[in-house]
């Protein structure tokens, strides 16, 4: 992984304020914050995002997606089955929380809840950031033999239920509602087999 001098200044800003948002939300989350943190100007921030916070916003969410999108790659190549594999996810995001002490939750769902209905762009980016992850979810169950209706539907259930167990491990800083969502996540996915 590259340290944060590799990376070019555009892209030190974005991941700074995807992770920024990720732990204190859109509203909370200051340009002059997101400059300091990410060593550049505040220049640099209007320079590289002429639209302002929001502009830099819709971008940090789809960073964010990319960001969970390669975490799901990752655990899906770890195992063959689906059921498995989004144990072993689950496994993974509370063993991600534990070590961030419990502040790294989902990149997208703090800026995607404080957009609703009053930025519609931000709130377009978590949307198509969701699709993307049901995608993968989707077809991971196909090419494992689910019929494409209920790949569909499971696929939503899962992203669903990470979304959840995760805000509910981040609130009571607890694994249990990851394992627990990662069992029962399983259980329903060999239901259709």
């Amino acid at each position: 992984m590259r340290t944060q001098h590799e990376i070019g200044t555009r892209e030190r800003i974005v991941r700074t304020t995807s992770r920024l948002m990720q732990r204190q939300g859109f509203e909370a989350t200051g340009l002059k914050q997101i400059s300091q943190e990410a060593q550049a100007t505040l220049g640099s921030v209007y320079h590289f995002f002429p639209g302002g916070k929001r502009e830099l916003a819709v971008e940090a969410v789809r960073h964010g997606d990319r960001e969970f999108a390669e975490f799901l790659r990752t655990a899906f190549d770890k195992e063959a089955d689906p059921a498995a594999a989004v144990v072993a996810c689950t496994r993974d995001l509370a063993k991600g929380l534990r070590e961030s002490g419990w502040l790294d939750g989902c990149p997208v769902t703090t800026a995607a809840l404080e957009s609703t209905g009053r930025m519609p762009e931000i709130q377009q980016a978590a949307e198509e950031a969701y699709e993307n992850w049901r995608t993968l979810v989707r077809d991971k169950l196909t090419r494992s033999g689910f019929a494409d209706d209920v790949a569909h539907d499971l696929a939503h259930s899962v992203i669903n239920m990470l979304e959840g167990a995760e805000m509910s491990a981040q609130m009571s800083q607890s694994e249990a509602p990851l394992e627990i969502a990662g069992r029962h996540l399983a259980r329903l996915i060999d239901s259709y087999r």
